[in-house]
């Protein structure tokens, strides 16, 4: 059975279950807890809001500290990396002192680049689980999904000494199951408001103007930095998103006070 959950979650649930365009509802399956950000935010523990609250009193911690309550805040993700292009974009990050989460694959990416996830973690971005191999995890045994996200779990935390507690299942497809093994693993699910199709096109400007034409207050915008046309887009889409009000963010920090809750997906 799933669990009560608010009346805030409830109304997200239906409306993300009814978006044609939701991934998620591919799955047949809707036996799993949904979120916003916005309603993870009003919803979290009071204990963790005064947390917040005293933080921000202090200036925040060492590597700088948002309010997405108060901040008009954007997720920016990166998923199927780490690629040979990954350190241009961690250099434009740094030069636009943005940070990101990094929905990491582990073959042929992550056993591949250690060097480059051992970068992302120094330079202050989140590290995330994409899975091992990019398998649809609705369309395998309980068994391999499993071992799909511990294994990426288990490269990250041998390179990093840290273990990811986010995860996105590829083509943004859960169902019940996954949500268990994920809650089981630590994972919180994350899907996505904004998508470049980045995968269709080399085209830097067309992917520019996607990510612009999409973006809203605590959205969550879908690159790949594993395509040829991605990372020219980035300093032209984190330059528009400043001069329109956005605060660029990791995942962790738009969700924020909330933390992020194992087996949930959120999505704006």
């Amino acid at each position: 059975m799933p669990k009560q959950i608010s009346a805030a979650r409830r109304s997200s649930m239906v409306g993300l279950l009814t978006a044609a365009s939701l991934a998620l509802a591919l799955s047949g399956c809707a036996s799993y807890d949904v979120t916003a950000p916005a309603d993870a935010r009003a919803d979290a523990p009071a204990a963790d809001v005064k947390a917040k609250d005293a933080k921000d009193t202090k200036g925040g911690d060492a590597g700088g500290d948002v309010d997405c309550r108060k901040a008009k805040c954007v997720a920016l993700t990166f998923d199927a990396g780490p690629s040979e292009n990954t350190n241009r974009l961690l250099d434009i990050l740094k030069e636009n002192k943005a940070h990101a989460t990094f929905f990491m694959l582990g073959k042929n990416h992550i056993a591949e680049r250690p060097a480059e996830v051992k970068r992302i973690d120094a330079e202050g971005h989140e590290l995330a689980n994409h899975t091992w191999s990019h398998q649809i995890l609705t369309e395998i045994k309980p068994d391999e999904v499993k071992r799909e996200l511990s294994r990426v779990q288990d490269e990250v935390r041998k390179i990093t000494g840290k273990t990811p507690t986010l995860m996105r299942p590829p083509q943004g497809r859960t169902d019940g199951t996954v949500s268990e093994i994920s809650k089981e693993l630590g994972l919180a699910q994350v899907l996505w408001s904004v998508t470049a199709k980045d995968y269709e096109t080399t085209d830097s400007a067309l992917i520019t103007k996607r990510v612009l034409d999409q973006t809203k207050r605590d959205g969550i915008i879908l690159l790949h930095d594993i395509y040829k046309g991605t990372v020219p887009a980035v300093p032209g889409i984190l330059k528009e998103l400043k001069k329109r009000g956005y605060t660029v963010v990791t995942v962790s920090q738009l969700l924020s006070p909330a933390k992020p809750e194992p087996g949930m997906a959120y999505r704006p």
